[in-house]
């Protein structure tokens, strides 16, 4: 479980404007490589941001854990985290239920539990699975809710009824979900799928269901009409975003949200393209820390929050004396060196 340290003194959270990175940092120690590599002019901006911002909010965790650090950033943001959630319980289905049906949301206080699942392609090698990108896929809501379709008898065996929100994201209603920890699809992706899986009674009824689903799957019509366009098939699916919404949740208004979490790193990460992590980073402190940095400058308060696969930092810019100021122009914060706390 992570832990995490906040100041008392602080502006709201989310009438603040915010920059989330997730993987700004990566397990695999390629990522650090690259940015070596990189020549210091294209980080200048997010250098000299770091310079008049001091650090806020110190989440720390471990590369095991279910839920990832930008996961738990953007569930405080989003409200979900008025109290420490334990770990692999965010309640991301929860919440997107009760943005699509608000007042049946309303009515159910807490008795419906949730989760996303998410039809995917599992590599299978000789000693393990691997998890690929569903969005890779390209599947098509017609293909999708066929899936879908044929799958729900055997969900429904289980007292699971599923629900299609877009062809790469159902959601699963069940009382098997309450309290089931799962792992983030970022977690999972590119990597054996083993170490993921959920675990306990329950979990144990999900993994049946994948291998049921896995054997419905091999037989498909839909499958056989992908290989004969050279398509990956549909042979699994993956669970997650388990966890009841909290009892005081508020659904934050559109303009309170004055964040963006660009995926950029990610992408490139999970796909293991180091050069493309290198030029995404280039590309974020070519456009959004240079807009940032003028900001700061003007005065504007705003956050940064870079997230690693254990720990976040979220800084904070703030006015400072002109003896403040002076002190900051020998006081630099080298971005490599916070990112390695990652």
């Amino acid at each position: 479980m992570s832990t995490v340290s906040t100041p008392s003194a602080s502006a709201s959270a989310l009438t603040v404007p915010h920059l989330l990175l997730p993987f700004a940092a990566c397990a695999d120690t390629s990522w650090l490589a690259a940015l070596q590599a990189l020549p210091p002019a294209n980080t200048r901006h997010f250098a000299k941001l770091l310079q008049g911002m001091q650090l806020l909010h110190t989440d720390t965790g471990d590369a095991l854990s279910m839920s990832p650090p930008h996961e738990r950033a953007l569930a405080r943001l989003h409200g979900l985290a008025s109290h420490p959630l334990p770990d692999g319980l965010i309640p991301w289905a929860a919440r997107e239920h009760e943005q699509r049906s608000p007042r049946e949301a309303s009515q159910e206080t807490q008795t419906r539990h949730w989760a996303h699942v998410t039809p995917c392609h599992w590599l299978m090698g000789r000693e393990h699975a691997t998890l690929t990108d569903p969005e890779a896929l390209a599947l098509s809501e017609a293909d999708s809710r066929a899936l879908m379709a044929a799958m729900q008898m055997y969900f429904e065996s289980d007292d699971i009824r599923l629900h299609y929100v877009a062809p790469q994201r159902w959601l699963a209603e069940g009382e098997l979900f309450h309290n089931l920890p799962t792992a983030s699809l970022d977690r999972a992706l590119g990597r054996s799928v083993d170490p993921w899986l959920p675990a306990g009674s329950s979990g144990k009824t999900l993994r049946r269901l994948q291998n049921e689903m896995q054997m419905l799957l091999y037989t498909h019509p839909i499958n056989d009409a992908r290989s004969s366009q050279r398509q990956l098939p549909v042979n699994s699916i993956w669970f997650s975003g388990t966890g009841d919404l909290p009892e005081q949740h508020t659904a934050a208004t559109p303009e309170q949200q004055k964040f963006s979490a660009p995926r950029t790193l990610a992408n490139a990460a999970l796909r293991d393209d180091w050069q493309a992590y290198a030029e995404a980073w280039a590309a974020l402190d070519a456009l959004e820390a240079k807009d940032w940095l003028a900001r700061q400058s003007a005065g504007e308060v705003l956050r940064l929050t870079l997230c690693g696969e254990r720990s976040a930092l979220t800084f904070e810019s703030a006015p400072l004396s002109l003896v403040g100021r002076v002190k900051q122009l020998f006081k630099p914060k080298p971005l490599l060196g916070l990112l390695e706390t990652l």
